[in-house]
């Protein structure tokens, strides 16, 4: 038996000229859970797909060792077979089809015939949802009847199906809530036990140091360092990472707020299936110019649902007043909410943010095309003159603007969405989870936008989920709870405690 499970040796990846993997050199033992760490764009998920056959052998130079022999995989197929299985980051699931043919697509088990053994895989699946310590669900309802974190369980039950020996999870909890990231974790540990060899790629550090045994990082497509868990911390992690010290994850606050710009009143928010219930119940709250107004909240607060609601974007019933420099504005569509000087950057960039059939300048110009319009044509120079100065602005890593936004990673796509809202020179910007998927070094670029907008006087309300970051980059915090405003603090000394007792209602 060779002392390593997988050797990826040398292996550099190049697109259109670019070099996005030079010369990577990876080892892992059997049972080992690796952590894979880097900036969006680094090459994490580059590597991967050179590593589980999306990218053929032959597109790539370079040599992987498999149990000690040379795989060359043409496809997928050829490593799922192999016991390398990849669980993307966009979960790989049918909606309307049931959890036990989700766990058998394309293994599907057969009688005599051809006709799908449906007992034979209930019974299987069934087994493969209590060894995750899953076994409330019903294997034969359409998987769309389950949440964010079952599908991602039900992801991990696939791989166990096609008999997985290296299971690579990349940023699995992006979409998790806490309580569900506690049970991926205590089920990787479980596969961990029996042999089950993980790759873990995620942003969420503590996460990575709670589970890994040991971290590799990779910058610019360069291996930096492969250290054991035990001699790291997240901070040694954040400066291999990034190439410094981070001394401190936010920028220091350099501006002043002003007069009250803006106004929400009244703002109730039906459920889109049971419109008896409310999602939000009569909220109000102003907003001053040049503030950063952060809201924060448990997951289902409703907080989505505020934002969506003011700016005309809240799929079911709603009653919202907003106000803008003392005049009550129309803001029932996106469309007129971008005319009067609002701009949202909304929670999910893949179903609302990008058009994944454009590519990347044009993802950016999107909102202000009439702009260029000279008479039946567009402009193209004076067009591509404004996305050039936008990637600069925001430092965004591609290429070249003709590239499909899709190639792009999470956190320059997510700075795209943002650079196609900033084009509408917005008063106020609604930022939803504006660095869910963005690495350490991309969230502090993004704040220092941030701060540099509010220092110009734009006016911004951002919704997220990490505590920290509301209270690193906000002046004030609303707190959200059950669709209810339950608390509206200063930013002073604010702490942690005390925006979690107000969102569970104990303040």
């Amino acid at each position: 038996m060779p002392g390593y499970l997988l050797e990826m040796k040398g292996i550099v990846k190049e697109f259109g000229g670019v070099r996005a993997l030079n010369g990577i050199d990876i080892k892992i033992k059997a049972g080992e859970c690796i952590g894979l760490c880097g900036e969006n764009g680094a090459g994490k998920s580059t590597l991967m797909k050179v590593l589980s056959g999306v990218y053929p052998h032959g597109t790539w130079e370079g040599e992987i060792l498999w149990q000690g022999q040379p795989l060359k995989a043409q496809s997928i197929r050829d490593t799922e077979a192999a016991g390398i299985i990849i669980i993307h980051q966009e979960l790989m699931l049918v909606p309307e089809l049931s959890v036990a043919e989700n766990i058998f697509m394309g293994h599907e088990i057969t009688l005599p015939g051809g006709r799908m053994n449906y007992a034979a895989m209930y019974q299987r699946a069934d087994e493969l949802l209590r060894e995750l310590n899953i076994p409330e669900m019903n294997v034969a309802l359409p998987i769309m009847n389950y949440g964010g974190g079952h599908q991602q369980l039900i992801e991990i039950a696939k791989a166990l199906n096609k008999q997985a020996k290296l299971l690579i999870l990349d940023e699995p909890s992006s979409s998790l809530t806490t309580s569900e990231i506690a049970v991926l974790l205590d089920i990787i540990r479980e596969l961990k036990a029996k042999g089950v060899t993980c790759v873990y790629i995620s942003h969420k550090l503590d996460e990575v140091a709670a589970i890994c045994d040991t971290i590799v990082v990779i910058r610019d497509g360069q291996h930096i360092a492969t250290t054991p868990m035990q001699d790291m911390n997240i901070d040694r992690i954040i400066a291999q990472m990034v190439g410094r010290e981070m001394s401190s994850l936010y920028p220091p606050k350099e501006h002043t707020t002003g007069e009250v710009i803006f106004e929400a009143r009244n703002v109730t928010c039906h459920d889109v299936d049971n419109p008896q219930r409310k999602r939000v119940d009569d909220v109000s709250f102003s907003l001053h110019k040049g503030e950063i107004l952060g809201i924060a909240g448990l997951v289902g607060a409703g907080r989505t649902e505020l934002v969506s609601a003011l700016f005309g974007a809240y799929p079911g019933l709603y009653q919202a007043e907003v106000w803008l420099n003392g005049k009550k504005v129309d803001t029932s569509t996106p469309l007129k909410s971008i005319a009067i000087g609002l701009a949202m950057v909304p929670e999910d960039r893949k179903h609302h943010g990008i058009v994944p059939d454009l590519n990347v300048g044009q993802n950016i110009t999107l909102t202000v095309l009439n702009t260029f319009s000279r008479f039946t044509r567009i402009d193209r120079a004076s067009e591509m003159q404004t996305i050039q100065k936008e990637i600069s602005r925001l430092e965004l890593k591609t290429a070249s603007p003709a590239l499909p936004i899709t190639s792009l990673s999470g956190g320059n796509q997510q700075k795209a969405v943002l650079a196609k809202m900033l084009l509408t020179k917005p008063k106020v910007l609604i930022l939803d989870e504006p660095t869910r998927g963005v690495d350490v070094g991309a969230k502090y670029e993004i704040y220092k936008l941030m701060l540099g907008l509010a220092q110009e006087g734009v006016s911004i309300i951002m919704v997220s989920s990490e505590l920290a970051e509301v209270l690193g980059v906000s002046d004030r915090v609303l707190v959200i709870g059950e669709g209810k405003l339950r608390g509206n603090f200063i930013n002073r000394n604010l702490l942690q405690e005390t925006v979690l007792a107000a969102a569970l209602g104990q303040s």
